[in-house]
Parts: C-alpha cells; sequence; structure tokens
C-alpha cells in the first residue's frame, strides 16, 4: 500500500504540464464533396499534424477516401446515402439539416480550411453552410476551391460561380483554382486523374508548409496570432504558394520568381493587403538571401499592407532554401464574375443593339439641330431687312404711329412665316421616321 502511495506521488508532479497555459493551435481541413474528399484524402497522407475530415452525402465515395481521415456522412434521409447528381440545393439542404453535427466537427478549432470541387451538387451547396458555422463559432475560415474545366460545360461553371458569390462572404480568406490552369504545368495528354494529382501536390505542399510555419518554432518565429493578423477581414482573395529548392547559383532569383508566379492562380499578390512569409533553410542562411526574398515580395504588396515574415533554420533543410507565401486581399475583382458562353453572346448581341440605336438616334438630332438653326438664320435675315426700314427716320414729321404699325405688321408677318416654316419641317421629319416601305405608298397616295 505504502508503494502505492509513493507512486502516485511521483506521478502527480509528472503530470502538471510545464507549458501551462499555452494553448496548441488546432487546425482542421475539410473536404466537402467527392472533389473536396479527393484533395483533403491526398494531402492528409502528406501532412501529420492537422487533423483531416472528408465530408459527403455520398456513402461509396467516402468508403474510397483515405484511412488517415475521418469520415463524414450527412444528409442521409434526403439522398439516402446517394450523391446530390449537381443539385446545389440539395446539398445545401442537406447540410443545414445537419447542422448541430457540423457545429460539434467544428468546436474547438481555431482554424478551419474548408476544400471543395465547386461545379458539382454537395461541394457547391453545402460549403456556405459550414462556412458560416465556423465564421459564427469564431473559427479563423479559409476557403480553397477549385473551377471546373471548360470541358465539364456551362451548367458546371454557372454552379461553382453561384456557390463562390454565397461562400464568399463567410470566410476570412478564399483562393480559387481553375482546374484549366493545370494544362500549363501538364501535357494536354496526360490522363485526368495524373492531372488532378497535381493539382492536389501543389495544395498539398502549399498547405504543409502554411501549417509548418505556425506550428515549428525559427528564428524568428511566426505564430497563429501573426496569422490572425494577416486573415482579419471577410472574403479575401488569397495567394498560397510554398516552394523548395536546391542551393546553387541564382537559387534565390529562381525561388522568388516560382513563389510570386504559380501557373495554377489567375491573379497574382500585387496590392495585397496582408503578407505573411517565411524563409526556411540551414544555418548558413544569409541576411543578403533573406533581404532579396523580402524585398521582391514586399515591392509587389500594397503600400499600407501588414507584412509579417519568419526565418526557420534547421538541419533537414541541407542544402535546400524554402519559402512559403501567404498573401490576402490581392487583386483580381472580376474572379467572381464569370459569364457562360450563352451570357457573352447576349450580351454582345445587346451591345450591337443598343450601338445601332445610339448611330440611329444621333444623326436625327443632328438633323434637328442644324434646321433649327436655318429657322434663325432665316429669322436674323428677316429682321435685318425690315428693322433698318424702321430705324432709319429720315422725315422727322413721320407719324410715330404709323413706323409703330409698320414694325408691328411686319414682326407678326416673321412669326407667322416662322410657324410655318417649323410645322413644315416637322411634317417632313414624320415622313422619313416612318420606315421605308410605308413612305413609298405615302408618296404615291
Amino acid at each position: 500500500m505504502a508503494k502505492k502511495a509513493v507512486k502516485e506521488k511521483v506521478k502527480k508532479p509528472a503530470e502538471e504540464p510545464v507549458q501551462e497555459g499555452i494553448k496548441k493551435t488546432k487546425i482542421r481541413v475539410i473536404g466537402i464533396g467527392g472533389g473536396g474528399g479527393n484533395i483533403v484524402s491526398e494531402i492528409a497522407s502528406r501532412m501529420p499534424k492537422a487533423s483531416f475530415i472528408v465530408a459527403n452525402t455520398d456513402f461509396k465515395s467516402l468508403r474510397g477516401c483515405s484511412r488517415k481521415t475521418t469520415k463524414f456522412q450527412f444528409g442521409q434521409n434526403l439522398t439516402r446515402g446517394l450523391g446530390t447528381g449537381m443539385n446545389a440545393e440539395l446539398g445545401k439542404t442537406a447540410a443545414q439539416n445537419e447542422k448541430e453535427r457540423i457545429k460539434k466537427l467544428l468546436e474547438g478549432q481555431d482554424l478551419s480550411i474548408l476544400v471543395a470541387c465547386l461545379g458539382g451538387g454537395t461541394g457547391s451547396g453545402a460549403a456556405s453552410v459550414f462556412a458560416k458555422i465556423s465564421k459564427n463559432l469564431g473559427n479563423l475560415t479559409y476557403g480553397i476551391f477549385t473551377l471546373p474545366f471548360k470541358f465539364e460545360g456551362d451548367k458546371k461553371m454557372e454552379i461553382a460561380m453561384e456557390a463562390l458569390k454565397n461562400v464568399k462572404n463567410h470566410l476570412n480568406a478564399i483562393t480559387i483554382i481553375p482546374n484549366d490552369r493545370v494544362f500549363q504545368i501538364i501535357n494536354k495528354d496526360t490522363p485526368l486523374k495524373e492531372a488532378l494529382s497535381v493539382i492536389n501536390k501543389f495544395l498539398s505542399e502549399s498547405l504543409g508548409g502554411l501549417i509548418e510555419t505556425i506550428y515549428e518554432p525559427g528564428l524568428i518565429n511566426i505564430d497563429f496570432a501573426d496569422f490572425r493578423t494577416i486573415l482579419e477581414g471577410r472574403g479575401r482573395l488569397t495567394y498560397l504558394n510554398s516552394i523548395e529548392t536546391p542551393r546553387k547559383e541564382n537559387a534565390i532569383k529562381d525561388l522568388t520568381t516560382k513563389v510570386l508566379n504559380s501557373p495554377l492562380y489567375s491573379y497574382g499578390i500585387k496590392g495585397a493587403k496582408g503578407v505573411l512569409f517565411n524563409i526556411a533553410g540551414e544555418k548558413d542562411l544569409s541576411l543578403s538571401d533573406v533581404s532579396q526574398i523580402s524585398r521582391t515580395i514586399s515591392e509587389l504588396a500594397n503600400p499600407q499592407a501588414k507584412i509579417i515574415f519568419g526565418i526557420s533554420q534547421s538541419k533537414k533543410y541541407s542544402n535546400i532554401i524554402k519559402t512559403t507565401l501567404l498573401a490576402t486581399g490581392c487583386g483580381g475583382k472580376n474572379i467572381f464574375i464569370s459569364d457562360s458562353p450563352q451570357k457573352k453572346v447576349k450580351k454582345t448581341k445587346r451591345i450591337k443593339e443598343e450601338k445601332k440605336e445610339e448611330k440611329v438616334e444621333k444623326p436625327k438630332t443632328k438633323t434637328r439641330k442644324k434646321k433649327r438653326k436655318l429657322v434663325l438664320k432665316k429669322k436674323a435675315k428677316q429682321r435685318e431687312e425690315h428693322f433698318p426700314e424702321a430705324e432709319e427716320k429720315t422725315d422727322e414729321n413721320n407719324s410715330s404711329n404709323a413706323s409703330e404699325e409698320k414694325v408691328r405688321k411686319n414682326a407678326l408677318q416673321i412669326r407667322k412665316e416662322a410657324e410655318e416654316l417649323e410645322k413644315d419641317m416637322l411634317e417632313k421629319e414624320k415622313f422619313w421616321e416612318t420606315p421605308a416601305f410605308l413612305r413609298k405608298k405615302l408618296e404615291k397616295g
């Protein structure tokens, strides 16, 4: 009994944590829908530190996801374990009916990262519900979304763009990657699965670099408070990229070019209002290297931008230099507006019709103005003809009353003639405004 008591006394001090009061940052990555689930499944195998969830209405799709993810099925009553068949409203309703379960999934997280391939039903419909719940819980919420390939059709793109509008205001930051951008990296003959894997790998490396920056201590440390500062605001367009390259000649220039110009983005960091970047390397990482990278990134940001940087030094970066960049409030406002080809055709037709109407109306207004000017000139000439006679009073004995009568008579005549002329002009205008085939009839009549 005495031995047991001693053991208990020894255990108590050991159980008290030394770092009491330091809260470990909790990051949860959730893939919504089939595409989002596939991306998160691939990321989960490469990033052990965050927790990964795949959420879907489709039971069969969930079964195919990585074992390193937690499966979250919702909407069984509506879909009976199937997908939503490109019906975003069904996906949204399925998520709304499971609000309490989703709330439990997101509770206690510092950062919720939502990943979805927009254009289908579940991801497009449910993403806004997950984002809204996360926002209401006070979590920092970051959305990463891909847009469908053009060959998938206009309808999918319309669903995707509508989903972006619905989810945007519930997020602190939003990253958008059009699937078609992958053709700038791979050959067009590359199999679809391999092409999608390229995007998954890119996202895995980028998110991995970001999470590593938050979790791992550095020479100049970046913590979650810094991350929160950069992500302040709502719906900020965000650029995230992480690049590592071997230490060699021109390595810094090559690294900076690659981290700032990812071919998968249709926008860059120009004008960014918040910038966070981390430079990692061995202990021989020089001040000159850090300065060159920092200066190039800072020059592209908004002059009033909040810029936070960190430096990590570790043996694992032997002969390697790595930069992770997160920029929020980037340019590219039109990225949330996309017209389908049908809408574009209608728009161009409407613009052409409006221009034609303008061209027809402009000559009419010009001819009317010219005619009015002519009328005024004729009036002026007529006055010149008559008023001098009234002004030249050579005979002082002439009756002033007689001259006044003469002037009045002439003025009345001028007015009458002008009215008749104007009436004649209006009749002509009506005639020319009538269609050509009616004019011929009027001429014959």
